[in-house]
């Protein structure tokens, strides 16, 4: 039954660092298949650190049984979109997210989702799907509209789905549940992590207000292990989530993405597996 578990591997950002292929065989050996890396989207094509290719990636995913179905990037204007493609499709992903992107008034906005709508009809046209990913600040308002109502409307719905991170849609007010049945079949893939009941404010508007600029410091500012719990250890209705995903979104994955955790990065993925496997009935 859809959909299937994924993991994001900015999860286990510190131990890839230290040793990238060493980690996967550990990803592996606690049971998740479908990955979605977060490699450098850079002149020279995608870069996963240490000098390690896309095909070397790929060999050592073959080889473990696991799949890159997905790719995180942050690209800018030195990237290379013609090798940022050849190299996705090494690694044998299917899709791409533009993992975050800031703004300060609408008219940017407009201008990215320009430029947005331009790069995933490349894609397209390459056999690839461009996605955006949220976090809270998208849920700003400018001029009476939010950020994500912005993109919604001028994104081309033919060209550019959203993966909808449901943790980081809470934090800026919105409701996860009320988006996905907005978007529908737009929001096939989902970002899922947890709330500590003690996190405080819910809302992170309600701690920098509406018309604070807002940047990658006060991102950094939100991310702290007492922030974030695994998949089904805090607050958020997940179990609501999945069923309206299931309803409305013909959901392809769910991806585990933990910011940070009071737990180790291997234990604290092990732990929303397993959770997440009985939250879909899958265990």
């Amino acid at each position: 039954m859809n959909p299937l578990i994924g993991l994001q591997l900015w999860s286990v950002r510190n131990a890839l660092q230290a040793d990238f292929f060493g980690t996967l065989d550990k990803i592996a050996e606690i049971g998740y298949v479908n990955l979605q890396i977060n490699p450098g989207a850079t002149a020279q094509g995608l870069d996963f650190g240490n000098g390690i290719t896309a095909a070397q990636v790929r060999k050592h995913l073959d080889r473990l049984g696991l799949k890159a179905v997905s790719l995180h990037i942050v690209p800018d204007a030195s990237t290379d979109w013609e090798r940022l493609i050849a190299d996705t499709h090494t690694v044998g992903a299917t899709t791409l997210a533009c993992a975050i992107a800031f703004f300060t008034r609408r008219q940017e906005v407009l201008e990215f989702c320009k430029d947005f709508n331009q790069k995933a009809e490349l894609c397209k046209k390459s056999g690839l799907s461009y996605y955006y990913h949220n976090h809270f600040h998208e849920f700003q308002t400018f001029k009476g509209k939010t950020i994500f109502d912005t993109m919604i409307e001028n994104l081309d719905p033919a060209l550019v789905p959203f993966e909808l991170d449901t943790y980081w849609a809470t934090r800026g007010g919105a409701d996860p549940i009320e988006l996905m049945k907005r978007l529908g079949k737009r929001c096939d893939l989902l970002h899922q992590k947890d709330l500590p009941a003690g996190a405080k404010p819910v809302n992170w508007f309600d701690h920098f207000g509406q018309d604070r600029k807002l940047g990658l410091d006060e991102l950094v500012e939100t991310v702290d292990d007492t922030q974030f719990t695994e998949v089904g250890e805090g607050i958020l209705d997940i179990p609501g989530f999945i069923a309206t995903a299931r309803a409305y979104c013909d959901p392809k994955y769910i991806f585990v993405e933990q910011d940070m955790s009071a737990l180790g990065e291997m234990e604290s993925i092990q732990v929303s597996l397993k959770n997440l496997k009985r939250l879909l009935g899958s265990d």
